[in-house]
């Protein structure tokens, strides 16, 4: 095997940009505002921060592979067709008999407000998503990895999973991007959700927590001590997402500056801006773009991403990009 992963490293090229792994839902979207349990009508979508980056980069012309396991269920297949209809490579998508997809309720709030949403994943096919599943040779195929703080919060399985992943790409020479992503509902307590993520953020090369999750991880307050905090354990890249302010950028070689947000006359729906940043900024750099362009698409996408009701909906095509530069 070692042999063969070697070899696929000598050919040129790459079969894909980035690689993901982690757990996608199906989405019941409430149609009128108030308290779930009153709403008669719901719309289905699909949900999961790694899947809406892969469909952000996907759209915006990147190869992208996402691995994951999902229930022999109508939400498992409904899953599988639609990251798989966006143009992402879901080859290694296993459909496990006897296990169930994870689906989850969210109210329509009003004003841009962040939106109640209720989940069902417990004991769900991709929160076992563990070592013995991961497969070498996908991820060699690709240049990049894209992992988040949510999938690792599953499971043990699903941490090991998360490390074993990170740590090959490294030691493969691929970079890693990680977004925190912070669920403390998913975690046993906040002190291990700091130190597991933390333990995963610190062996990757792009670091991209919001400013009040690096609050949480590092105990800083500032941005520019936040990503020190990284910087100082092995990270090249620290990007902190400000909100409607924009985002601030650090590096290992002392570049720093802030990138002023995309003016949104109507915010419908917070929820993904973060992913649709990471797809804009991740495909950014993967195009060698200098890296206050890059943090300036990734706010791009995240307002073209809250401007629209559902979580990936409103991630611009690479043309719909293009068209608001051009503008």
């Amino acid at each position: 095997m070692e042999q063969e992963l070697r070899q696929k490293e000598i050919q040129g090229g790459h079969a894909l940009d980035v690689v993901t792994y982690g757990e996608a839902m199906a989405m019941f979207v409430a149609e009128e505002t108030g308290d779930l349990a009153a709403v008669a009508h719901f719309t289905r979508r699909l949900a999961g921060a790694e899947t809406n980056v892969a469909i952000g980069l996907a759209r915006l012309g990147l190869k992208v592979g996402w691995l994951s396991r999902v229930g022999d269920d109508s939400f498992g297949r409904f899953i599988r067709a639609s990251v798989q209809a966006e143009g992402v490579d879901c080859s290694r998508v296993v459909i496990v008999a006897g296990q169930t997809s994870a689906f989850q309720l969210k109210a329509r709030a009003e004003n841009g407000a962040d939106p109640m949403v209720e989940y069902f994943r417990k004991g769900s096919a991709a929160s076992r998503l563990a070592p013995e599943h991961f497969d070498p040779a996908y991820f060699l195929s690709a240049r990049h990895l894209h992992a988040t703080g949510v999938a690792a919060a599953l499971s043990e399985t699903s941490l090991a999973f998360a490390g074993q992943a990170i740590d090959f790409m490294r030691e493969h020479g691929r970079t890693v991007s990680f977004d925190p992503n912070l669920r403390p509902t998913l975690w046993p307590s906040q002190a291990v959700m700091v130190e597991q993520v933390n333990r995963l953020a610190c062996k990757a090369d792009w670091v991209l927590p919001g400013l009040g999750e690096g609050k949480i991880l590092t105990g800083h307050e500032l941005p520019h001590d936040i990503a020190g905090f990284y910087l100082q354990q092995g990270a090249r890249l620290v990007v902190i997402k400000l909100g409607a302010e924009g985002a601030y950028y650090r590096t290992a070689d002392g570049d720093s500056g802030v990138v002023p947000g995309e003016r949104v006359a109507n915010v419908v729906d917070t929820v993904g801006a973060g992913d649709g940043f990471a797809a804009g900024l991740v495909s950014a750099l993967l195009e060698g773009l200098p890296l206050a362009q890059a943090v300036r698409r990734g706010n791009r996408v995240g307002a073209f991403a809250i401007q629209v009701a559902g979580d990936m909906e409103g991630l611009p095509t690479r043309a719909q990009l293009d068209a608001l530069v051009q503008s």
